[in-house]
């Protein structure tokens, strides 16, 4: 028996999962098991148990942080009284679908594991806010620009640099190709000033950043130095919204070794209360192109 409204899941599931990567399918199925066992009123310790695990072990299902596997899935929606054939068939292929590599996991060691975690995060979203203040964000940067960024301050290999530039390259794909995702980027005028590489390196990006005011999926605004230290309070983060899954946000944060991703309400609440601050204090969409060609002018 399946879950009131979720008669459909089957269906809905099959085209939602249409060339995703493994991190999207996890978020998925962890999704609709999560809601078939709330339907049934089951406690999370209760389901870890029934599969010989824990409770913890449920929530990281539920929230797409671990791979699954078929027996424990068919277990579960056996416990969570779901009888539908076609849905645990559905289901259950979903499971072995999160064994399947993403093409971020190719690259191996150049991206470290936490990264490759965010990459998959990141192209599950349909839509990205992001605040940046010390570079222009990644989604944003041209090739040129993003090689100097990855290759200054810590030595890198070549090759390892060369890996993280074409990975960067192709996660703009996701905005630039989609129709469906959405960029609002806030950028910090320092951002914007600070020289990385030669002045040519540093005029095709502002260039490059004019171009993409004319894209209909992205928006841009500028914090200008005016602002004060207001728009540093936060620091650089990254918010991603999956309102296809009716999961909760994600709030991204990344440091110099590792990472770390929010997703308690209360931690939510306060990035996006960030975010609207910093979109007032910002200069509007529309003054972006023009504080642009002041720079460009300037360098």
């Amino acid at each position: 028996m399946a879950p009131t409204g979720r008669k459909t899941a089957a269906a809905d599931i099959a085209r939602l999962k249409k060339g995703s990567g493994p991190t999207v399918r996890r978020m998925l199925l962890g999704s609709e098991l999560r809601k078939y066992r709330e339907a049934r009123d089951i406690s999370r310790a209760a389901a870890g148990h029934h599969i010989r695990g824990s409770e913890s072990k449920i929530s990281r299902m539920e929230l797409g942080r671990v791979g699954f596997k078929e027996r424990d899935v068919e277990d579960l929606l056996k416990l969570y009284g779901v009888t539908d054939k076609q849905v645990v068939r559905t289901l259950t292929d979903l499971a072995r679908d999160t064994k399947k590599p993403g093409w971020w996991q190719h690259y191996g060691e150049s991206l470290p594991n936490w990264f490759q975690s965010y990459v998959g995060l990141e192209e599950a979203a349909s839509r990205i806010r992001v605040y940046e203040a010390q570079f222009v964000h990644g989604l944003l940067q041209t090739e040129d620009y993003a090689r100097s960024v990855i290759s200054s301050g810590v030595l890198t290999p070549s090759l390892e640099v060369e890996h993280r530039v074409e990975v960067r390259m192709k996660r703009q794909r996701h905005i630039y190709e989609g129709s469906d995702v959405r960029l609002w980027a806030i950028l910090d005028e320092a951002a914007l000033r600070r020289p990385v590489g030669p002045v040519d390196i540093m005029r095709r990006q502002l260039q490059h950043l004019l171009h993409a005011c004319d894209h209909p999926n992205i928006t841009l605004q500028v914090i200008p130095f005016a602002a004060g230290a207001v728009a540093a309070e936060a620091g650089s983060f990254t918010i991603l919204r999956y309102p296809d899954f009716e999961l909760s946000d994600i709030i991204y944060l990344e440091q110099l070794t590792g990472s770390m991703c929010l997703d308690r309400r209360s931690e939510i609440d306060a990035y996006t209360m960030a975010m609207e601050r910093l979109s007032v204090i910002a200069e509007p969409p529309s003054q972006t192109q023009d504080l642009i060609k002041g720079m460009i002018d300037d360098l």
